[in-house]
């Protein structure tokens, strides 16, 4: 993970000179009808700096449990370790779910219908029998061929067929996610799904159209409550062209998978997510892991809200705070607005109680340039100023 150094002033004596405040940067924060908060005014004292990390991210893998799946299998439970841990290299809270049926060894049948099971061993796993962790979470669901997307939102939703002990079902799984936590989702499979990428998305909510049980409503859905935006979707599937979606890979027997999924390839190319081709041997998937886990990291989002320092000297006067970007080439004033429903084009920043803060909130529009401007070369960093009488949008 990146931290994000935040750097928080409180300034006296300077020489008053301008700040950078008023130039354009994609019209964020900026209201050039406004004079710019000025960093060097005389306003000015001493410094204290803290660190705000990157937002959790939470991993879904859906794995196929068909016959077909065995050489995918061994493969996943032999590199989630060092996916976990490559994840974990980036400084970052993550969580890892599981969707798929569990084994007790590595791998094996489960029932009687030819069904591979997953057993991801520890230290991912909480101990030896595959179990869960303080970081690993694993459902049961048996995933059938063409029907990890329709598992994927029953299971979430507990709804009718989907519920734990019911034939498509799983242990509940929704809770393990965190809602500010970033999501990326990974399904492996040779075939594809009945479910089309616009259903699992927007999805209604109500009768699966393709047999008795219900699903709740997609994953972008409002119902959700924003626990989805911005997921990544990622896939290790049939795929072989990257201009025909339909095209098919080949094993090296000769043979072809059921399908190249071209719903996968759908959601991989809308989110830009990162594929590999389940024909090739599993000796080569390491290099998909590492991409997973890089795109992970790099899709990791800033955590704007920020607990606010003391001041060096004295009480906070909440009435004399002002934010602005600092980057390479100059300082852009985010001017403060009265809530998060006062947020707009401009960006802004606000406090979470007003007569007593303790914390403050970046405004959607500034967030997402910070995080810009913090991945660029150089780097960025977050000012919050003291001393000076706010300026307000």
């Amino acid at each position: 993970m990146k931290r994000a150094l935040l750097c928080f002033f409180a300034l006296a004596s300077c020489d008053g000179g301008r700040g950078t405040g008023g130039r354009d940067m994609d019209g964020v924060g900026v209201d050039m009808a406004k004079p710019p908060f000025d960093p060097n005014a005389a306003c000015a004292t001493a410094t204290a700096n803290a660190q705000v990390a990157s937002r959790p991210v939470d991993i879904v893998w859906v794995i196929d449990n068909s016959s077909s799946m065995e050489p995918a299998i061994t493969a996943v439970q032999q590199g989630l370790n060092a996916f976990s841990q490559l994840v974990a290299s980036k400084m970052l809270d993550y969580r890892i779910v599981m969707l798929s049926l569990r084994s007790k060894s590595n791998p094996t049948m489960v029932g009687g219908d030819n069904r591979w099971g997953v057993c991801v061993p520890p230290p991912l796993a909480g101990g030896n029998d595959c179990e869960n962790g303080p970081r690993f979470f694993h459902s049961s669901a048996d995933i059938r061929s063409t029907q990890p997307l329709e598992q994927f939102l029953g299971t979430l939703g507990q709804t009718a067929g989907y519920a734990q002990g019911e034939s498509r079902g799983g242990e509940p799984w929704q809770a393990f996610l965190r809602p500010a936590a970033t999501k990326t989702i990974v399904v492996v499979t040779d075939d594809n799904s009945r479910f089309t990428a616009s259903q699992f998305e927007s999805f209604a909510g109500g009768k699966n159209p393709y047999n008795t049980s219900t699903l709740p409503a997609g994953i972008l859905a409002a119902s959700w409550n924003h626990l989805f935006d911005d997921y990544k979707f990622h896939g290790l599937y049939g795929w072989s062209s990257t201009t025909d979606p339909n095209a098919k890979c080949t094993f090296s027997g000769g043979t072809q998978p059921a399908s190249s999924g071209p719903t996968y390839t759908a959601l991989v190319q809308k989110t830009g997510g990162v594929r590999a081709k389940i024909c090739d041997p599993p000796s080569s998937w390491t290099t998909f892991f590492d991409q997973v886990a890089q795109a992970v990291a790099s899709g990791s989002k800033l955590a704007c809200d920020v607990t606010i320092p003391t001041p060096p000297s004295g009480t906070l006067d909440p009435t004399a705070v002002n934010v602005t970007l600092a980057t390479g080439t100059g300082s852009i004033t985010i001017y403060k607005v009265a809530n998060a429903a006062a947020c707009g084009p401009f960006g802004g920043w606000f406090y979470d109680d007003d007569t007593n803060p303790t914390r403050l909130y970046l405004c959607p529009a500034s967030c997402a340039e910070a995080q810009n401007q913090l991945a660029m070369p150089g780097g960025a960093s977050l000012r919050v100023h003291f001393g000076c009488a706010t300026a307000v949008q």
